[in-house]
């Protein structure tokens, strides 16, 4: 199993769309936008590095990364380590669910992350009923802190530090 990630652009959008609106996505990840949204969002410019996540060269999901301190929108005003990253994912393709794939993408992406050495944690902050996603992040080596508020509603706020990570 190999994965790799590749730059979001605009000929992700389309696969992005449908993800996006497929039940086992939709469940967790807010209000489905449309194309223009999709375009809009991760294409035309944002605040988050996205990526598509392949698996064998084959495109079955979805991460991105972006720099806590300074999110805005009422999104983690209580950091202030500009080397926090935060990271959001998920599969795309429901053939990938429960085989160790979203613990393999999720580990290999916060690797990834640590190799820049101003990176000093990584958080996560799925649905407390997301149990699903909290274990994948419990093995990929996060910890979960406490629930937390957010904009979108409550969430479980699970770190890992760069010391605690494991290669």
């Amino acid at each position: 199993m190999t994965i790799s990630f590749v730059r979001f652009a605009a000929e992700h959008a389309p696969l992005m769309f449908d993800w996006l609106h497929r039940p086992h996505v939709a469940e967790w990840w807010n209000e489905p936008p449309s194309l223009e949204e999709v375009v809009d969002e991760y294409v035309n410019g944002s605040e988050v590095e996205p990526y598509i996540v392949q698996l064998d060269d084959r495109p079955i999901g979805f991460i991105q990364s972006y720099v806590a301190a300074g999110a805005g929108g009422g999104w983690w005003s209580d950091v202030t380590d500009p080397g926090v990253r935060g990271i959001d994912q998920f599969i795309g393709e429901a053939d990938c669910l429960d085989r160790g794939v979203g613990t393999e993408m999720v580990h290999a992406f916060v690797g990834r992350l640590f190799d820049d050495p101003d990176v000093t944690m990584v958080q996560v902050d799925p649905s407390p009923k997301n149990a699903r996603a909290i274990r994948c992040y419990e093995k990929a080596g996060f910890r979960a802190e406490r629930v937390v508020e957010t904009p979108d509603g409550p969430a479980l706020y699970m770190t890992v530090t760069r010391a605690s990570f494991q290669r």
